[in-house]
């Protein structure tokens, strides 16, 4: 097996055979939509662990960002229990970058900054702007191909290469917990690759991923596939 394939293949040992590092127990989240109740969850249990790539995947409209934004803390779910290292989980919201980083399907790239400075964001906020967070940013602005634009503002480069920007700035302290809503959808194939690619790179070092996705190729790169249709979710491959 090559070197591209080892870090292809999707781990099964390693950091993975930890316990979990965040679990969801019947989680419910219900929202008004005009006269029409919606349940955007309903009892959903899934646990994340270190090491690991899940993808959640399912039509639009199944619950795949009310999920995220539960998992992260945007928003509060009506009931059930999210549990952190197996106890009663912190304020999600209030936890550093180092922990939970996201990658909005908004982006949520600060304008004001170029490329090089939005990646740096939370090294700089960590106190960890030092030469070796200096040169990892410098990494990963090659690896993701914005070296040469990393003086530009993100209104001055494209929407894949703003993607890209926003899964660096996430991936720049290593988090324990990766949140992804759609990482490949502003991609063409090849960069789809690299994305994954750097999440199963991120897992390897010991973060847990978890990725909403419509993207049938971004499977290749995952541990496990969680499908979610009408606020349920089931599981799949071990």
């Amino acid at each position: 097996m090559t070197a591209e394939e080892t870090m292809d293949a999707p781990r099964t040992r390693g950091p993975g055979a930890l316990g979990p590092l965040v679990e969801l127990r019947e989680i419910r989240k219900s929202y008004r939509r005009g006269p029409e109740e919606v349940h955007a969850l309903q009892g959903v249990s899934l646990s994340l662990r270190p090491g690991r790539v899940a993808a959640l995947v399912g039509p639009s409209g199944s619950g795949k960002t009310t999920l995220l934004n539960v998992l992260c803390g945007w928003e509060k779910p009506d009931a059930g229990e999210i549990r952190w290292l197996g106890r009663p989980g912190p304020d999600l919201v209030a936890l550093q970058w180092k922990d939970l980083a996201v990658l909005p399907q908004d982006l949520g790239l600060m304008e004001e900054l170029s490329i090089r400075e939005n990646v740096e964001l939370p090294l700089r906020l960590a106190g960890a702007l030092g030469d070796r967070g200096r040169t990892r940013v410098q990494s990963m602005l090659e690896g993701f191909g914005l070296d040469l634009l990393a003086d530009r503002g993100p209104v001055e480069v494209s929407l894949g290469e703003q993607q890209r920007t926003a899964l660096a700035r996430a991936l720049a302290l290593s988090p324990r917990l990766l949140l992804a809503d759609e990482p490949t959808g502003h991609q063409d194939e090849g960069w789809a690759r690299v994305v994954m690619r750097s999440l199963r790179l991120a897992a390897r070092e010991g973060s847990a991923c978890l990725v909403a996705t419509h993207n049938p190729e971004a499977l290749k790169y995952v541990d496990e596939v969680l499908a979610i249709r009408d606020g349920r979710v089931g599981t799949g491959r071990g």
